[in-house]
């Protein structure tokens, strides 16, 4: 039996020992490159200095690897779903509401942490979280996360921040003395059926809901009920950041669920606007850097997800964005994001958000739940006013 036991540790050092060696030889490879590496993201989420010189973590890397990037940006978790689909890109920074589809459509690939040297700085709630770990097999790197906040007016709100989701879903006369009507948004995504739900978890408890991406067909007609009336209010339904800048600007919006990163540009273009997450809490984002199965620049990839990792590029991005970083270190000594940074965008608040999920029948909180294909054809019907 000692014999055996003594076997059994050998074979085992062996292995690792195996192990370790190809993963080195595996980074000496990756060091080689391959040139190019394409990547569907976010709007502001890959910058290269085009709009602010300061905000550049795309040209360093591209001298440093001689891996020249190339973006594709998407307005909505499904056309990312999209073009992933199509299969000519090699990353995606996909959310928590498209990286599991895209697990189980099999178009990303599981990651080898141990190619990525950075991966141990990860901060640990994001590095094993249930939208990019699939039965302890790791499937891409965290990039950055956030709430969806309530952009607002400061002038039509005189000055005082609204306090609760109401302003967007209800009629109501706004503290300027004038209608809601016409003047808000909503997201042109069927995840914002969550975001009435989350509403509703605060305005009905009797509904039981307890959690917004995991509703019975009576919750889920509750939710429902509440867009068809945000329907009768909307002046426009968004899923274009810049298109909603412009209608923040221009076209008389004064409140809408946004991201931080409009609410930054519009800021720094001294506009009259803030933003709040009420007391009902907010729905949000955690979004990952997922290799395509099919990539045909994996290399260069995993560069990029190395590259990302950086206390530099997550600060930067968490600045631009109005994010917050999943490294942690990246909260300490950055010049654009600042010491106070992290605190700004709501770092401590992360038990508070409410992470985007794909909505699937077969739920955790009861027995079964309206799958994410009915909240795509129910919420179009929503929009076209059924």
């Amino acid at each position: 039996m000692k014999q055996f036991l003594k076997s059994c540790t050998a074979l085992t050092l062996s292995l690792a020992f195996t192990t370790q060696v190809l993963a080195q030889e595996a980074l000496k490879e990756i060091g080689k490159g391959e040139g190019e590496v394409s990547i569907v993201a976010w709007p502001g989420y890959i910058e290269r200095g085009d709009t602010d010189k300061a905000y550049d973590w795309v040209t360093g890397f591209e001298k440093e690897t001689g891996c020249k990037v190339s973006v594709k940006t998407a307005a909505t978790s499904d056309e990312m779903v999209a073009l992933m689909n199509e299969g000519d890109f090699d990353l995606v920074t996909a959310s928590g509401d498209a990286s599991l589809r895209l697990v189980a459509g099999k178009r990303v690939q599981p990651i080898n942490t141990d190619l990525i040297k950075s991966w141990k700085t990860l901060d640990e709630r994001m590095q094993n979280a249930p939208w990019n770990t699939v039965k302890g097999v790791h499937y891409g790197v965290p990039y950055v996360w956030g709430p969806n906040v309530l952009m607002y007016n400061t002038e039509a709100f005189k000055d005082k921040a609204p306090t609760s989701w109401n302003v967007v879903f209800e009629e109501m006369t706004l503290p300027d003395g004038k209608s809601n009507k016409g003047r808000i948004q909503a997201y042109d995504g069927p995840i914002h059926i969550a975001d009435a739900a989350n509403y509703l978890m605060a305005h009905k408890p009797e509904l039981g809901i307890k959690s917004p991406y995991e509703l019975n067909e009576d919750q889920y007609k509750a939710a429902l009920d509440i867009l068809r009336v945000q329907r009768t209010l909307a002046g426009r339904y968004w899923h274009d950041a810049m298109i909603q800048v412009d209608d923040f600007k221009n076209e008389g919006i004064v409140a809408s669920g946004s991201w931080p990163f409009q609410v930054n540009l519009l800021k720094a273009e001294k506009k009259p606007i803030a933003s709040v997450v009420p007391e009902e809490g907010a729905t949000g984002w955690a979004d990952t850097t997922m290799l395509h199965v099919d990539s045909k620049h994996p290399n260069c990839a995993y560069m990029w997800m190395e590259h990302s990792l950086s206390p530099k590029v997550q600060g930067d991005v968490s600045a631009w964005f109005g994010a917050n970083p999943s490294v942690g270190a990246a909260c300490k000594g950055n010049e654009l994001l600042t010491d106070e940074g992290c605190a700004t965008n709501g770092y401590n608040d992360f038990e508070k958000i409410k992470f985007w999920r794909t909505p699937v029948s077969k739920c955790e909180t009861q027995s079964e739940c309206v799958p994410y294909h009915r909240w795509v054809s129910d919420y179009i019907g929503v929009i076209g006013g059924r």
